[in-house]
């Protein structure tokens, strides 16, 4: 697998079109972060005017976060772990309920250098995205590279994601 790293103004780029895209549409967007540690929500509010699309982020490392502030269920962190669509589905909608954004995204991963197993080696990261009143959609990337790495493609395909869920609802 090739490593593609985004640089800082590959993500600046790919968040001020997340932010005209979200503008144009009067919509909010809300972040639920682990692996990324709140890169997104730092990568949306590095462009001017973001508070005008930019509600709030959670950024949830611990599974006691993930629980307490999002919602995310305990049966759901112990029968498919924080690694899983399961979780990143129940993240997403969490954040939708706790803002008043239209739109969600999360993340949860293993950025390495350590953590992996064989069925969810390092660099395994699940993604979701949630439109309100919308089919959520969930996504499972294998990124290869350092922990930086892996969380630079996160933070990227995370932002790429949201303009792809409004280019297919046009």
């Amino acid at each position: 697998m090739s490593v593609i790293n985004p640089t800082d103004q590959n993500l600046y780029e790919l968040a001020a079109q997340v932010g005209v895209t979200l503008r144009a549409r009067n919509q909010m967007l809300t972040v639920a972060e682990s692996c990324t540690g709140g890169w997104i929500g730092k990568v949306l509010t590095d462009v001017a005017g973001s508070s005008g699309w930019f509600d709030r982020g959670f950024v949830t490392y611990s599974n006691t976060a993930k629980t307490e502030l999002l919602g995310v269920r305990q049966s759901t962190l112990v029968n498919h772990s924080a690694v899983s669509t399961e979780t990143v589905t129940e993240m997403a909608i969490g954040a939708l309920e706790r803002s008043r954004a239209g739109i969600a995204i999360a993340v949860s991963g293993i950025a390495g250098p350590d953590g992996g197993s064989p069925g969810k080696p390092v660099g395994t990261v699940y993604l979701a995205w949630a439109l309100r009143d919308r089919p959520i959609q969930t996504q499972v990337c294998r990124f290869a590279g350092d922990r930086e790495t892996v969380r630079r493609q996160t933070v990227a395909t995370a932002l790429q994601g949201v303009l792809d869920e409004f280019a297919l609802r046009s």
